[in-house]
């Protein structure tokens, strides 16, 4: 019955509802009068200025219905889901004008849930209402309007904590999670989410943890389950259309509860609610937007104290990175190593830490693509925290996550030199803590830290290579044999969530640069390192070096460690390599060159730390300027001269020149007053690693490991070839025969093999030679522990050991004179020649001159003319000098001379008229003074320098002898261009 003067909207209103006394026979649908409520929603839609006016009509019914109904009123409940119903279907209607429903809407929403969160059937109707808005809505109101945005904020909160809800009985607890998880899906999809940036961080803060509440409460299992079904088969599709769909042809879902009775919802339908959610929240994110669900996950994840929750964690890592958008998922892993620095300061490890260390190696590991991260920002993070936990404890126990976090970083292989690149920041390191150690507080504590840190770098490096060829294809070398799968760079103690899966692992050739000879050669000198366990560790990564890492030019070994060289069909130039490799030497060979002058170092010295020569200021020992071992032929100025250059050398001459002092002093006899310092597990070491370099770089570790072997067996021996002088001289002289046993088998010499086996047959057992620790790559293993060497005792001679008959009857092999292509003569000279480790380490140090080698595989230019920039302006300058020069020219010395071209071998260099032109300028190595004052200018004509003309350019090329075109000129011009001036 309609009262008279009563307001045409509060009519309509009223008639939608059904007679008081029906109100409670309206359940369990509770919905309004179907003809009212069209009449109604015909009127709001044709005439949007009284919008404001229904819309305010029923927010003051739903905040009388609910005060009434929170006292216990039936029929105020009733009506307050007959209000709801309403306002949904209001809101679907006036789609168009759904920013004048906004304000009332959210506010009768957010009044419902404050009120009535406890009731579902209730939270439900108001949960429709709101995933109502968020679909028409396009969020311009939230950040603009101060009451919009607390109403909507206060009903994100209401439904994160149904979606939190924690009760005992498990049917109440999924069917409140579902209807909360339901309303936050909606609003995951809605542009309000995504309109307001500066409130992006707030929302998450609220929706985050309700989505990754059942996520933590089930097993591993349970989540593969459901994501398979989140990629294949989405539950909720329609939520697809939001962003492709106009919103006025958008549908609301209706969210419904659970009817009594029948088989309530699973834990497993709640984790795929979440699933859904959080995939297309991620899937929609941005990079910023991305790390800030991270942020949000782990601020959640140290409210609910669920980081003992590893698996859960790991498995979340992991679909995060998957389900972000390919060319943002570099945000998730970043964003939780930053997160694992932010605590790098803590004096107790947590299980945040170890947690997240194991996060990253998860994300680091898994099949997912991960375009666009920072490795090397990455790894020097890592290594820098790894120096801090260091510095508080050296037995932390996040350093093995945390190597396993750097092995990890080199499974996906995004550009050809990246593992070098990060291989060299991890090297680099090395160096810097070889030579300083780290910075602590306590100096008892110093060695114990730079050991520490040492290993754990040599084990990130290992696990780091490792990890790099972890899914590697299988694939011929060349022998017919397959070559062997190597499966690496992850712990045994990790959680079977962050091991990739068989079926997802990429099977794909490495196309990876190797780590190139000239890096890894600073690492050399922790062979020598005055701590057994660093040179233990450092054993076993020089070994994977050899073996995978080290260019290998024609060295090729059968299975069974045969020596196999290639024939000449693989063409002249491979060949070629292996000749120069041979006569002229290369990185390879200057590596093998110092390995094998620390390696003597190692066998022979009494003390093996290097470092000593520099802090207790010993003198230079023996040189070939006829300074005695004792300092007496030295004189005071000498020595202060030699004091003040030591000062002002750079840090790696210094560095080089107490190596090269070291070495000096090492004794050329061993006595039984000066024993070696190394262990019997060293020499047990020496022998795996030179046996690698025997094994996988046959031809130059023939060439630079004999020569070493003959002088530490004449080490061991004084007057005839059999007679020791010392006890452990036994231990030295096996290890020689063994590596003359390696020799032999790989050059396949039956007379070199019978007598170095007759030699370690007639040794005693007590002095076995223990093999090299096994270490799991990625993994940092307890400090290794070394077996000493036998005390004093009988010696017992070695039976029929005679190193030159063993280098001779390999000089007179038919297989080493075919692969070498040296006759005997040849392979003598080489072989016998007079070897030092102080003459192998400075071999080792001498820079690649100029050769034929130097063009090999490149643009095939003959030498070129050395053009220094400062000739540019002599006048009388010897054209046969410069013509003669042996010294080649490079581009920059090009680009130089002719002050800004890129390369004479381009053929584009005549000048298509560009329009900017960097020959208007002198060069600023010729005059330092007009450093940094290049200028582009628009045309050569306008302004002109000194070698800007044709003329002049062409009669400077002509002085110099590139110009000419006669039969002296070793190069043939590439000017032509300068000679037509209209071609410019």
């Amino acid at each position: 019955m309609h009262l008279p003067f009563t307001p045409n909207h509060v009519n309509l209103v009223s008639a939608c509802y059904p007679p008081s006394a029906a109100l409670l026979t309206s359940g369990p649908d509770y919905l309004p009068n179907s003809q009212e409520l069209s009449k109604l929603t015909y009127y709001a839609s044709n005439r949007p200025g009284k919008i404001h006016k229904l819309a305010s009509e029923l927010e003051k019914r739903v905040k009388a219905d609910c005060k009434k109904a929170q006292a216990g009123n039936i029929r105020s409940r009733a009506s307050l889901l007959i209000t709801l119903y309403i306002l949904k279907a209001l809101a679907a209607e006036c789609r168009r004008d759904i920013a004048l429903l906004t304000g009332f809407l959210l506010s009768a929403v957010n009044t419902t849930l404050s009120a009535l969160l406890s009731d579902l059937e209730v939270a439900a109707r108001a949960a429709t209402v709101f995933t109502a808005w968020t679909t028409y809505t396009d969020g311009h109101l939230v950040g603009v309007d101060r009451e919009v945005t607390q109403n909507y904020m206060s009903c994100l909160q209401h439904f994160s904590d149904m979606g939190k809800q924690k009760v005992d009985d498990r049917e109440t607890r999924n069917r409140t999670r579902l209807v909360g998880l339901a309303a936050l899906i909606a609003a995951v999809h809605s542009e309000a989410l995504y309109h307001a940036s500066t409130h992006f961080k707030l929302q998450m803060s609220v929706i985050i943890p309700a989505l990754f509440t059942p996520i933590l409460e089930v097993g591993i299992d349970t989540l593969n389950h459901e994501a398979s079904f989140v990629k294949e088969q989405p539950k909720f599709a329609f939520m697809d259309d939001f962003r492709t769909r106009p919103a006025l042809e958008r549908r609301a879902a209706s969210i419904h509860v659970h009817i009594d009775g029948d088989k309530g919802p699973s834990s497993a339908d709640v984790v795929n609610a979440s699933l859904h959610a959080i995939s297309s929240l991620l899937g929609h994110s941005t990079g910023m937007q991305a790390s800030v669900i991270m942020s949000a996950a782990l601020d959640y994840l140290d409210e609910s104290g669920s980081w003992d929750k590893v698996e859960q964690c790991g498995w979340i890592a992991a679909k995060a990175a998957e389900w972000t958008q390919y060319q943002y998922r570099y945000a998730v892993p970043t964003r939780l190593v930053e997160c694992l620095v932010e605590g790098q300061d803590a004096s107790e490890l947590s299980a945040r830490h170890s947690t997240l260390a194991a996060m990253v190696t998860t994300v680091f590991m898994s099949p997912t693509p991960l375009v666009n991260v920072s490795t090397s920002d990455v790894i020097s993070s890592l290594i820098s925290l790894v120096f801090r936990r260091i510095s508080v404890s050296p037995t932390d126990g996040l350093l093995p996550a945390l190597v396993e976090c750097i092995a990890s970083l080199g499974t996906h292989v995004y550009y050809t030199d990246q593992i070098q690149d990060l291989a060299g920041e991890v090297i680099s390191r090395i160096v810097v803590v070889e030579s300083n150690g780290l910075p602590v507080t306590s100096k008892a504590d110093s060695e114990r830290c730079r050991s520490q840190a040492l290993r754990c770098l040599l084990a990130g490096l290992l696990g780091l290579m490792h990890a790099a060829d972890m899914h590697e294809s299988t694939r011929d070398d060349g022998s017919g044999s397959p070559r062997e799968v190597r499966v690496a760079g992850t712990s045994p103690n990790l959680p079977s969530a962050s091991k990739p899966d068989a079926r997802d692992v990429h099977i794909r050739p490495s196309r990876r640069t190797r780590i190139p000879p000239e890096v890894w050669h600073d690492t050399l000198i922790l062979l020598c390192d005055r701590d057994y366990a660093v040179r233990a560790d450092y054993a076993v990564a020089l070994i994977s070096y050899l073996r995978f890492e080290a260019p290998k030019l024609g060295d090729h070994t059968d299975a069974d460690g045969s020596k196999r060289h290639r024939s000449l069909a693989d063409g002249p130039t491979e060949q070629a390599h292996i000749t120069t490799a041979i006569v002229h030497g290369d990185a390879t060979t200057r590596l093998l060159n110092a390995l094998h002058a620390y390696a003597y170092v190692l066998a022979t010295a009494s003390n093996i730390d290097l470092h000593s020569y520099a802090s207790s200021g010993q003198e230079r020992p023996t040189t070939s300027s006829g300074t005695t071992r004792d300092g007496s032929a030295n004189v005071d100025s000498d020595q202060s001269q030699d004091q003040m250059s030591r000062r002002s050398m750079a840090p790696r001459v210094r560095k080089t020149s107490c190596i090269m002092r070291a070495m000096a002093s090492v004794p050329k006899k061993l006595s039984h007053s000066d024993p070696p310092a190394a262990t019997l597990s060293d020499y047990g070491n020496m022998l795996a690693v030179l046996t690698a370099v025997q094994e996988h770089l046959p031809i130059r570790g023939l060439f630079t490991g004999v020569p070493m072997l003959l002088a530490l067996d004449s080490a061991t021996r004084e007057g005839s070839p059999s007679a020791a002088i010392a006890p452990f001289s036994q231990v030295v002289r096996q290890l020689v025969a063994r590596l003359w046993m390696a020799v032999g088998t790989i050059w396949k010499c039956p007379d070199v093999v019978q007598r170095a086996e007759q030699a370690v047959s007639s040794t005693s057992s007590s002095v076995t030679l223990p093999p090299v620790p096994e270490v799991h790559p990625g993994t940092l293993s307890p400090p290794q522990q070394p077996v000493p060497l036998p005390g004093q005792g009988p010696t017992d001679n070695l039976s029929d050991f005679d190193s030159e008959a063993m280098w001779r009857s390999i000089a007179s092999s038919p297989v080493v004179a075919e692969t070498t292509g040296l006759d005997y003569e040849g392979l003598a000279r080489r072989l016998a020649a007079s070897w030092s480790a102080e003459s192998a380490f400075a071999d080792s140090l001498a820079v690649e001159t100029n050769n034929a080698y130097d063009t090999l595989g490149r643009d095939a230019l003959s030498p070129l003319i050395r053009v220094a920039p400062a000739l540019m302006h002599i006048e009388n300058i010897s054209l046969q000098s410069l013509a003669r020069s042996t010294r080649g020219v490079g581009v920059n010395d090009l680009r130089d001379a002719l002050e800004g071209r890129s390369s004479i071998s381009n053929p584009n260099l005549s000048n298509r008229a560009p329009s900017i032109s960097t020959l208007d300028h002198t060069s600023s190595v010729a005059h330092p003074e007009n450093h940094l004052k290049l200028t582009p200018t628009k045309s050569r004509g306008q302004q002109r320098s000194r070698l800007a003309g044709p003329g002049e350019v062409r009669d400077v090329l002509n002085r110099l002898g590139i110009g000419k075109q006669n039969g002296t000129s070793q190069l043939k011009s590439s000017f032509s261009g300068f000679q037509k001036p209209e071609q410019r």
